[in-house]
């Protein structure tokens, strides 16, 4: 398994942009494939968006897409999530996520999680 850490989040107003960094420790980073979910008071964790180890392949939530985007740098071990044109209804906790399998993270099953980052988004 890997050890998860998010940064980047805070406070942010609709239509501005934020960039959460996920940092991971443990070996073979690249053989991970990486995602991140959220979870809002009152509502179960969701889906937002993974990425394959080598970045070729990445799978959106419909509720992001053209607005967020999955990055990754395997040399620095770490994983981004830029995200634009913030609405209130983003305001959640982020997680960041990993599996070996791209399809275990996808179907919201992934066998690492970091301690989540708060994103508060302001009308």
């Amino acid at each position: 398994q890997v050890q998860l850490v998010e940064s980047g989040g805070g406070l942010a107003q609709a239509g501005s942009s934020l960039r959460l960094s996920c940092a991971a420790t443990g070996r073979s980073f690249r053989s991970y494939a990486m995602g991140w979910f959220r979870q809002a008071p009152g509502k179960e964790r969701e889906f937002v968006v993974a990425i394959s180890g080598s970045g070729g392949s990445t799978y959106y939530a419909d509720s992001v897409k053209g607005r967020f985007a999955i990055s990754r740098d395997n040399a620095k071990n770490t994983v981004f999530l830029q995200m634009n044109n913030l609405k209130p209804e983003d305001t959640a906790v982020y997680y960041c996520a990993a599996d070996k399998s791209l399809s275990a993270v996808v179907n919201r099953r992934p066998n690492s999680w970091g301690q989540g980052t708060q994103v508060t988004v302001s009308s």
